[in-house]
């Protein structure tokens, strides 16, 4: 028969070593994927930056902080701003970005994810107060990459590389919507009043040249005359009309000159 006794004490320690085994094998491995990254801490020092793939760890020893090398977005809430030209406006953007330094991103920042959007948030105060109207609706590439460098520029000690800022929206008071709807109209119709000029004025140029071929060729004038009759006679109407040659009132010109 076997000894129940040895059975008796062996199971109990084969279990114990597995339930030992269930809880430090979970905390010794880890697996990270491609975009991921683990700082290691031993003891609370820092060791390096590890991954992707398989990482060992001593458990208890060890402890590891996961970071994802992805771009990110966050929204830039909505902000109170004062442009140059002092007109108040509602301004919101987004910020893409992504880590490069695990390492900087753990040790020098608490939450770098926070640091970021407040950072974008009093950047986009300043940057946008700093701008009249007319260039924050005209010239959003340059302002969005002012912002982009400015916020790259404050996180880059925290390991964030911000890629791109976009400012998505701009809100204006109903009463600068309508004042702006005033001057747009009155600038249409200063262009047209300046068109409609160039075209009379232009009409009055070939009118001179016109009277001064007449002037140098009297035929011309009878050509004219000829063709408006044509013009007349071809429309629908009961209009009549007698040519009366103009050399027959030279005569009573002449008088009326020497009186």
């Amino acid at each position: 028969m076997p000894d129940l006794s040895f059975a008796a004490k062996v199971i109990p320690a084969i279990v114990v070593v597995l339930i030992l085994v269930a809880i430090v094998v979970p905390q010794a491995i880890r697996i990270l994927r491609e975009y991921e990254r683990g700082v290691i801490f031993r003891l609370g020092k820092l060791l390096n930056a590890k991954g992707p793939g398989l990482i060992l760890l001593i458990p208890v020893v060890d402890r590891m902080v996961k970071m994802d090398l992805r771009v990110v977005t966050i929204d830039v809430s909505k902000q109170e701003i004062m442009t140059r030209d002092n007109v108040p406006a509602t301004v919101d953007a987004v910020v893409y970005f992504r880590v490069v330094d695990p390492i900087a991103a753990v040790v020098k920042v608490e939450n770098f994810w926070k640091a970021t959007s407040l950072i974008a948030q009093t950047t986009l105060r300043s940057v946008l107060g700093q701008a009249s109207l007319d260039d924050l609706l005209s010239q959003r590439d340059v302002i969005n990459q002012k912002l982009q460098e400015i916020i790259d520029r404050q996180t880059e000690p925290w390991g964030v590389k911000v890629t791109a800022v976009e400012v998505k929206d701009v809100a204006l008071p109903d009463s600068m919507k309508r004042a702006m709807a005033k001057q747009a109209e009155a600038e249409r119709e200063r262009r047209a009043k300046i068109v409609n000029a160039e075209g009379e004025f232009q009409a009055a140029e070939k009118m001179v040249q016109a009277a001064a071929l007449i002037s140098k060729e009297p035929i011309a004038l009878q050509l004219r005359f000829l063709q408006t009759m044509r013009e007349i006679s071809s429309e629908h109407n009961t209009t009549t009309f007698l040519p009366v040659p103009i050399d027959l009132f030279a005569p009573f010109l002449k008088q009326a000159l020497k009186t």
